[in-house]
């Protein structure tokens, strides 16, 4: 496991001999130009904790091919979301600001069949791309608007293959349908409905060698946004395995989430491993993050919270940036890097320009870092419906339904010591930061809003609705 060799909650790039060292027997790699314009891989998993694989400490399985990924480049190990839940962290990466900007990014999250979504005219983090020369394309989940109105193809993706929703049965590719009894089949080519056999995890990673294969002669951007390991609690070998529904509280098991992580870690493998055969691996820039901390069956440990909170469990998430032509093997970083700061940071790592037309975006170009810079400090935002937070170097403002908390994240990571009254001046700054900061955001919905009890009721219901009264509430 890389905790044998690398101590990644302690081990600092700035501030280790060993790194001073490792930089130095590698300069030659880590200074050396790219044969070409670097292909993108950015694989996002669904729902996964920063601590749910073996490199980071999960005891009872091995990831080995994300495991051999962290080996091969740079671990990130304050990586964050900007959201503890599925769309809102979908909107700010693919926006490259704060989700909060858009009306869309403060449904937390959007609901299938909720006529809400990703406006197709804003600037996207694939036309970007698209506009570089590069071939574009999602695989996997969307969940930020169904059609007609919404899609991958309306925001600048050139091919997708997937699902609009929030979650497809793993193996008959349909959800509940909201309202209903009836169940939605949710899996397209582009816009295309198709029906195929197979289990989604693994059809992600087949579609995702498609486009390596088709793409390959050219510059691309390929995104991979796996479902894994989002309920429902199905595995590769659990497709007559009977469930209630969808959404329930009695569903899965460990070795169930086992299997889910590892089927998505075997496709990674199957990805490097096609990447090789093409001769792309040194050319070609891999990025593994998830959208939200870890749910019912991640491991969390020494942090608090899981996913829809906004304690470090709930945003924590795993970072990891490979790229042989320059991202030197076996480093790591403590610099803070959110999900809006993927599209400027991987702009920095091609040597492309921000446009003017891109000016007004939050994210900050962290590419420096991700190749040995010293780290910057940074004030950092979250708003959900019911709580919010603040990042300002290591401490974190955190109020929770009223009930406010100081933490100090480099002495305390797991989020106990709360300094509010013993540190009230630095209290009021973050307060007075985070209140100038959410004047500039777009207000929370009506249609958006209801108490976290009516949340945690909802997801036992089948299908999952919002009562119509919520509406008009608060």
């Amino acid at each position: 496991m890389i905790n044998r060799w690398l101590s990644r909650r302690s081990f600092v790039l700035t501030g280790s001999a060993s790194a001073i060292a490792l930089a130095v027997g590698c300069e030659t790699l880590a200074t050396a130009e790219p044969a070409r314009t670097p292909n993108i891989v950015f694989i996002m998993a669904d729902d996964l904790a920063a601590h749910d694989l073996s490199y980071s400490g999960r005891p009872d399985y091995q990831t080995e091919h994300i495991d051999q990924l962290a080996s091969d480049g740079v671990l990130l190990t304050s990586a964050y979301s900007n959201s503890a839940s599925c769309s809102p962290t979908r909107v700010a990466l693919l926006s490259g600001r704060y989700q909060n900007r858009l009306d869309v990014g403060n449904y937390d999250p959007i609901v299938d069949g909720q006529r809400i979504g990703f406006p197709a005219n804003e600037n996207t983090i694939a036309k970007a791309f698209a506009a570089k020369g590069y071939s574009t394309g999602l695989v996997g989940k969307w969940h930020l608007g169904e059609l007609p109105s919404f899609g991958p193809l309306k925001s600048g993706y050139g091919s997708f293959f997937g699902l609009h929703g929030s979650h497809v049965d793993y193996h008959s590719h349909d959800s509940s349908a909201p309202g209903t009894d009836l169940r939605k089949k949710d899996l397209f080519e582009n816009e295309t409905p198709v029906d195929l056999t197979g289990y989604l995890t693994d059809l992600i990673s087949d579609k995702s060698i498609e486009f390596i294969n088709r793409h390959h002669n050219d510059p691309f951007f390929l995104s991979v946004h796996y479902t894994a390991p989002h309920w429902p609690w199905q595995g590769p070998d659990h497709g007559s395995e009977p469930r209630q529904n969808d959404i329930h509280f009695d569903g899965g098991t460990p070795e169930t989430y086992k299997s889910m992580v590892l089927s998505m870690d075997r496709g990674i493998g199957r990805i490097r491993q096609t990447l090789a055969e093409l001769d792309l691996t040194e050319d070609t820039i891999i990025v593994f993050t998830s959208d939200n901390g870890g749910e019912r069956y991640s491991y969390q440990w020494p942090l608090r919270g899981t996913k829809m909170d906004l304690w470090e469990g709930g945003i924590r998430v795993p970072g990891i940036v490979s790229w042989p032509a320059k991202i030197t093997p076996g480093t790591s970083s403590d610099q803070v890097i959110l999900s809006m700061d993927w599209w400027p940071t991987l702009m920095g790592l091609t040597s492309s320009a921000i446009t003017t037309q891109n000016a007004d975006l939050d994210g900050v170009d962290l590419s420096a870092q991700l190749l040995g810079g010293d780290r910057i400090e940074r004030t950092v935002f979250w708003r959900t419906q019911w709580d919010h937070a603040v990042r300002s170097g290591d401490k974190k403002y955190l109020n929770r339904e009223g009930r406010e908390y100081l933490f100090d994240l480099s002495r305390d990571p797991m989020e106990r010591a709360n300094l509010r009254l013993k540190n009230s001046s630095e209290t009021e700054r973050i307060k007075s930061l985070y209140a100038e900061w959410s004047a500039q955001m777009q207000p929370i919905p009506l249609d958006a809003r209801m108490p976290r009890s009516t949340y945690e009721t909802l997801e036992a219901l089948n299908p999952p609705q919002f009562p119509p009264q919520l509406n008009q509430s608060n």
